[in-house]
């Protein structure tokens, strides 16, 4: 009965509880108003890599035009760079600008150029360089591609195994290329006026850094030593009584 005790206590020293604690302070059934809105459009810059994929009714001319990425492309990727002078090499189109227009004003100027070449063409652009960091204390620290305007702080860190136990969500860190400098903004995941939030959608080349609760961790080994402790001594000592009551029978 005693090794059964303490093999029932060492089960349960083992055994750890996780709390995910996002949104605490929503109680039950609401609505949230003045939520920040997905309308960012991000502008192309110089040195930017897009996927540009061009679909018509004429097969041939959409082989020959979608073909042409991979020429003009760099090395690193099977896109259309942007060159120094804003511009992009397209076939038919020749040289067209594109630094400083959205991918929609993009995709609308090409399916108006194209118009002469194509029968009804569609032109779908989205870029193959636009990256966000994660790193931290999350299930796998990575590079995520970004090839539309942004995700919100929930999607990237769903990508990336969401955040462990001993992670911060009041204290996730967002660090945002501005021109040449860099802002840095710490965001509270536990409180629902994220969701109002400048910073809830993570934008290109944008870094999350997840805070690890130090202190918790190491009082959590600490504690989970002392328990593996007193069940080896508990199993120990249930170990030696059965043995010294069978002596003395």
């Amino acid at each position: 009965m005693g090794i059964g005790f303490a093999g029932l206590f060492i089960l349960s020293s083992c055994s750890t509880t996780k709390r995910y604690n996002y949104l605490k302070n929503i109680q039950g059934d609401t609505t949230l108003t003045g939520l920040v809105t997905n309308n960012f459009e991000s502008k192309i810059q110089k040195g930017d890599q897009l996927s540009i994929l061009v679909t018509s009714l004429s097969a041939a001319e959409d082989e020959q035009f979608n073909k042409a990425a991979a020429v003009s492309s760099s090395p690193a990727t099977s896109g259309f760079t942007v060159y120094p002078d804003g511009a992009i090499l397209l076939h038919r189109l020749g040289r067209v600008q594109a630094a400083g227009l959205t991918r929609r004003e993009l995709q609308n100027k090409l399916h108006t150029d194209l118009l002469g070449y194509m029968k009804e063409p569609i032109v779908n652009v989205g870029y193959l360089n636009h990256k966000v960091t994660v790193i931290g204390a999350v299930g796998s620290s990575q590079v995520l591609p970004m090839p539309e305007e942004q995700l919100n702080i929930f999607e990237v860190l769903v990508k990336s195994g969401d955040i462990n136990p001993e992670g911060k969500k009041d204290q996730v860190m967002i660090i945002r290329e501005e021109g040449t400098s860099k802002k840095v903004k710490i965001v509270d995941l536990e409180d629902k006026a994220i969701f109002s939030s400048p910073w809830y959608y993570i934008q290109p080349n944008d870094i999350v850094l997840v805070k690890a609760d130090t202190d918790k961790e190491e009082k959590a080994e600490k504690r989970a030593r002392t328990q593996n402790t007193i069940a080896m001594v508990t199993a120990s000592a249930s170990f030696l009584l059965i043995i010294i009551d069978r002596i003395t029978r």
